[in-house]
């Protein structure tokens, strides 16, 4: 019997390793029009605290900040959904480490982080639950860096019915942050029977000197599809099936 996900279309996912601006937000903004225009993928995936970079002193942003305008043409522009990451604040004062999702009608934020670690702890709060974002049938629970370390949160993920575990990260140089950041997305894949899209950063991010790049996708069954190298800017892409 024929089921809506036996009848959906493949779903093309980049994942992109922007060109850190700096502070300057708008400038940040831009790179990741650019990219979203450049990739032709119905999904595009930033890494952690994108926006801003890994600054854990950056102000938050609003979904409806103006600046985060040029996201939305851009989205409207590809027909892309892009998850980007950014600090939000909440009503209540609490302020998160989160992943907004761009379409080309507005921002929303759609998953704050969970599993905080160090210095996150003295200003952010932990996100409550994971969260699953459905983009054209695909169902995609999404990670935030250290989520993504923590096999409990892949596994809680899972149990949601997922397609796709979708991780933000940012992973330090050298060669044992890249052999534990492969292994991580290995792992989750082959324990759980899903894909595994990961983002995360290149070159300079905020406190961070250097970064990991390698932002890539993983098979179900655990096996590497395609993968970035070091260098910010670099962009890759596949389709899920």
């Amino acid at each position: 019997m024929e089921t809506s996900r036996t009848k959906r279309k493949p779903l093309t996912v980049a994942t992109v390793q922007p060109v850190w601006a700096g502070a300057d937000v708008m400038a940040n903004v831009r790179e990741h029009a650019q990219a979203i225009e450049q990739t032709h993928a119905r999904l595009v995936v930033f890494p952690e605290l994108s926006l801003t970079g890994y600054d854990l002193g950056a102000p938050s942003l609003a979904v409806d900040d103006r600046r985060l305008r040029p996201l939305v043409d851009a989205c409207r522009v590809a027909g892309s959904v892009a998850l980007v990451g950014a600090p939000i604040g909440d009503e209540d004062g609490r302020e998160y480490i989160a992943t907004l999702a761009v379409t080309g009608d507005s921002v929303t934020a759609v998953y704050r982080k969970m599993w905080l670690h160090g210095a996150e702890f003295d200003r952010f709060s932990p996100g409550e639950k994971p969260v699953v974002v459905t983009v054209d049938g695909w169902r995609l629970g999404l990670a935030i860096c250290y989520d993504a370390a923590v096999p409990q949160h892949a596994a809680d993920s899972a149990a949601l019915d997922i397609d796709a575990y979708v991780a933000s990260t940012l992973y330090g140089p050298g060669s044992d942050s890249a052999a534990r950041r492969d292994a991580h997305m290995r792992e989750r894949a082959a324990a759980h029977g899903v894909w595994v899209v990961l983002s995360t950063a290149a070159g300079p991010s905020g406190s961070f000197a250097q970064t990991s790049g390698g932002s890539g996708i993983w098979g179900r069954s655990g096996e590497l599809v395609t993968q970035a190298g070091r260098n910010a800017g670099e962009i890759t892409a596949t389709q899920l099936s």
